[in-house]
């Protein structure tokens, strides 16, 4: 970027009272040439209303066929430390847990080979190491996996798993997520690494419905920590926030979607109909020490959510219940890999997995993988009159 150049349209994001990327790329433009250009290119950009970005190309590491997303510059006689500019994905650890001397070590490996910055994290959980030549990305993967550090997923691969923090820091957790997300990972190294799907998936692991990682609204297969059995009411516990003051009724009672809890203020006790409980974990979540999960616990599956590409952006929908998710997760790793052998043979050319059931319907996706219909799989009220069966579901 010319000396003289001025960033006034950047100069903007700076200003308020939130902490602005602007001001970190300015602070990385000091030492490095190519954060230097990409401040003059975003500004360009911005000035011109349109991206300089074009993506083409097939770049990587040997032995991966993802981690890496090529990236060029559209005008690079004008910037010229962006003619390539891409990103590396390098693998989470589960619950994003770091010491501080790990960081260190990326970053500083980072600054040698790339343009400094970076994006922890990305909508996947990947670190995002924005911005390196051609020529430093295999160098950069060599000090990485010497440190112990190995890419994500990118392209038509699964994306890297991820998980909230689960028993490291919950109490509400309903099944080691951490664990499950280092076991998937290590057992499915070749769908994250090769990519062979018509499209992405994602997998996202929340040990309660709380949902720390937001799977149900970004993941193919989301992975929501649930019981089986009723919630644990300490009675002497729901005394304690009566006494001090809690509108239990109105607070906790009526604001229960399903209107599963009573609150009998003549006794100050509370009980539930367990049929009607959703496990929805409000009543949890403002009385923690009065509430508790189930004891029989495990996790519900849920499928197909997505963002904005070939459909609208979808919420997962539920496809078992109830699972236990203990190691080594035979089952669900079973039902997984049923799933992606029917949309490997099913799907589109960039088509997710809620948008191939989308388009054939439940009903097929559920007998072809092998899955019995239950009522929590209703996604909406029917809205076709006709009932079509399977041929083997009629008895002649």
């Amino acid at each position: 970027m010319p000396e003289d150049k001025k960033t006034p349209q950047l100069d903007e994001l700076e200003k308020g009272p939130w902490p602005s990327f602007v001001t970190e790329m300015k602070r990385a433009a000091e030492k490095n040439a190519a954060a230097k250009d990409l401040l003059g290119h975003l500004e360009r950009s911005y000035e011109d209303k349109k991206g300089h970005w074009k993506h083409g190309g097939i770049v990587g590491v040997k032995g991966y066929g993802g981690g890496v997303i090529g990236r060029y510059s559209d005008i690079p006689e004008e910037f010229p430390n962006l003619q390539a500019f891409h990103t590396m994905r390098i693998n989470h650890p589960s619950g994003w847990f770091y010491t501080t001397d790990a960081l260190r070590e990326i970053c500083d490996i980072w600054e040698r080979h790339g343009s400094g910055l970076t994006n922890f994290h990305g909508s996947t959980g990947d670190i995002i190491l924005l911005g390196t030549k051609t020529d430093e990305l295999q160098p950069t993967f060599d000090e990485l996996s010497d440190a112990g550090y190995d890419l994500g997923g990118s392209g038509s691969d699964l994306r890297s798993p991820s998980c909230c923090v689960g028993p490291a820091r919950c109490e509400h957790a309903c099944y080691d997520t951490l664990d499950m997300c280092y076991d998937l990972t290590n057992e499915f190294q070749d769908e994250l690494h090769r990519p062979m799907w018509p499209y992405k998936f994602k997998i996202k692991m929340s040990g309660c419905a709380n949902d720390c990682v937001a799977a149900i609204a970004r993941a193919d297969c989301s992975v929501i920590g649930t019981w089986r059995d009723t919630i644990v009411i300490d009675q002497d516990e729901v005394r304690a926030y009566a006494e001090s003051g809690l509108d239990i009724q109105g607070i906790v009672c009526d604001k229960c979607p399903t209107r599963a809890l009573h609150f009998h203020a003549e006794t100050c006790e509370l009980t539930v109909t367990p049929e009607d409980c959703s496990r929805c974990m409000h009543c949890i979540n403002v009385m923690p020490k009065a509430i508790q999960p189930g004891k029989e616990k495990g996790a519900t599956i849920l499928l197909g959510g997505k963002s904005t590409i070939v459909k609208s952006a979808f919420m997962s929908w539920v496809i078992v219940p109830f699972m236990k998710m203990e190691a080594p997760y035979t089952e669900f790793k079973d039902l997984i890999r049923r799933i992606w052998d029917w949309w490997d043979e099913n799907g589109k050319t960039r088509e997710r997995l809620g948008e191939l059931i989308y388009r054939v319907g439940m009903s097929r996706f559920l007998h072809e993988v092998g899955l019995p219909p239950v009522p929590q799989m209703v996604f909406r009220p029917r809205a076709n009159p006709y009932v079509f069966w399977q041929e083997d579901e009629i008895e002649k």
